[in-house]
């Protein structure tokens, strides 16, 4: 019997950052992040990662048919861009006591 892993991982993105794809088929491209699910460590961004899913015919559209919508990339191959440029992301204390994200390459408080 196998069990679940239920931990809540902090992740160095949040929903609304502007994150750059380092890995995978959409390499390079960057997207507003739409959500994200801690419990897998995947995010979704706008308009990158897109999939076919086909719908069957129902009550509500009895036609059916094909969209395009995001899938989940893993959190491990974005990295949040700030000013235009890729940085990895620390977290610190601030003048409140509070932790908080910054930015390695310039060392500015995100």
């Amino acid at each position: 019997m196998m069990k679940a892993n239920n931990k809540v991982q902090k992740l160095h993105v949040k929903t609304g950052d502007t994150v750059k794809v380092i890995a995978g088929n959409e390499k390079g491209k960057t997207g507003r992040i739409a959500s994200v699910n801690t419990s897998t460590s995947k995010v979704i961004v706008e308009g990158i990662n897109m999939v076919t899913k086909h719908n069957k015919p129902s009550a509500k559209s009895p036609n059916g048919g094909i969209t395009q919508k995001e899938a989940y990339i893993h959190s491990s191959n974005v990295m949040l861009v700030e000013n235009g440029q890729s940085t990895r992301t620390g977290k610190k204390i601030n003048t409140e006591g509070k932790l908080q994200r910054y930015s390695k390459k310039s060392g500015e408080l995100i």
